[in-house]
């Protein structure tokens, strides 16, 4: 492991996982950071649309920020010292938010996104309002700093979300998931092969974590500056571990600045 190392742990896991113990497996492993798929709170549990009590109930399931679910992360990261991405229906008005947050390894909140691109076109998202801002936060590791953000899903398909994170200096970007990534029936692997694109274009690092069947496919995934598969998992539940040579993330910036300029 380069001196300058940056650990993430990809949780792919289903949401009735003992947090405790997955965010203790990547401690003991030395991440540095823990993701997790997209709005756990609820698995990114869906609704019948034609039902407005089923829809009420899916609504009624969102959480605040302030509120116990967050706290069970904030408590893990503080015991640990370990930072934690955790994803929630976030409760707001009118509509709920598709949310991430990044907790540093004292526990403290230090990065909130909220998903920019929802897939208003289909349940349960359709029922989410959009966040309209990404940014950067220079995260305190073991062994230095690392600029990271934050793509929720399908932010990753649109070069907006991942160009307004280059202007603002992001090394590393961290993307809970819920989607086939490499078995879905209309476009295969291309989600991957997106990511891979999106990393080579801006020079920059990119770890996607996503459920294990049978929610969807696994194949949680890393990739470096240059567009190339760092780690993949397989379908099953666990934690796929990636390590980012800071060092050689920072040269191939340098070397390849014309590609961050917009």
């Amino acid at each position: 492991m380069s001196t300058k190392s940056f650990r993430v742990a990809l949780a792919q896991v289903l949401s009735d996982a003992d947090i405790d113990a997955v965010i203790d497996s990547a401690s003991d492993a030395a991440a540095d950071v823990i993701v997790f798929p997209e709005m756990f709170s609820n698995g990114y549990s869906k609704f019948n649309p034609q039902d407005a009590t089923a829809r009420a109930a899916w609504l009624d399931g969102a959480v605040d920020l302030q509120g116990a679910f967050i706290e069970k992360f904030r408590a893990a990261a503080r015991r640990t010292e370990i930072a934690i991405v955790a994803t929630f229906l976030e409760k707001a008005e009118p509509k709920p938010f598709n949310s991430a947050v990044l907790i540093d390894r004292n526990g403290d909140i230090v990065l909130h996104q909220r998903k920019r691109h929802i897939c208003f076109f289909d349940v349960p998202e359709e029922a989410c309002a959009p966040g309209d801002s990404s940014s950067v936060f220079r995260l305190d590791i073991r062994r230095g700093q690392v600029a990271v953000g934050i793509m929720v899903c399908m932010d990753r398909e649109f070069p907006d979300v991942a160009s307004d994170l280059v202007r603002s200096g992001v090394e590393v970007i961290l993307v809970p998931n819920s989607s086939p990534l490499v078995d879905d029936v209309e476009v295969g692997d291309i989600r991957v092969a997106g990511v891979r694109a999106t990393a080579f274009q801006s020079v920059i690092g990119i770890a996607v974590a996503n459920y294990p069947e049978p929610k969807d496919d696994g194949h949680s995934f890393a990739v470096g500056a240059s567009g190339q598969m760092l780690a993949m998992g397989g379908k099953q539940q666990g934690i796929i571990y990636t390590d980012f040579d800071l060092d050689q993330l920072r040269a191939a910036q340098e070397k390849e600045w014309f590609r961050r300029i917009r």
